[in-house]
């Protein structure tokens, strides 16, 4: 099972190995998908989390108990088809290649079903036809 979960530290916990213990005890993978982490700051890391239904939910109950505020990550990336002008940079930074030119077309087409919702095509979007319903 997956979850797509948004893990929100507290200044002292922000050292903590978080996912080299999610590996280690509860045996739970965790895919990075945005992480914003500094020293002596509150930090935020979106994580797909990877594993059997029970150890995820011991997990998340562990990093709760260590005063990580857990949340699920249920949103998408919205795309505005009136004003995007389909110039592909956003192709270049997507991870999955959800955005993707078409050939035939030269339009740009979203799969929505690759999309990790990592983010990386806001920023690079020239025109903002790229946000995000989070």
């Amino acid at each position: 099972m997956k979850k797509r979960v948004t893990l929100t530290f507290p200044k002292r916990v922000v050292q903590m190995p978080v996912t080299y213990r999610l590996a280690r005890d509860f045996n739970v993978a965790a895919n990075i998908i945005r992480a914003q982490v500094a020293p002596n700051q509150i930090g935020k890391l979106v994580v797909e989390l990877s594993g059997d239904i029970d150890e995820l939910d011991a997990a998340i109950e562990w990093m709760r108990s260590q005063n990580i505020t857990v949340s699920l990550a249920l949103g998408e990336i919205i795309i505005d088809e009136d004003v995007c002008v389909h110039c592909g940079l956003c192709t270049g930074v997507c991870p999955t290649e959800a955005l993707k030119i078409d050939p035939q077309t030269d339009k740009l087409t979203f799969t929505r079903s690759r999309c990790i919702v990592c983010e990386q095509c806001i920023p690079t979007c020239p025109v903002e036809a790229i946000s995000t319903n989070l």
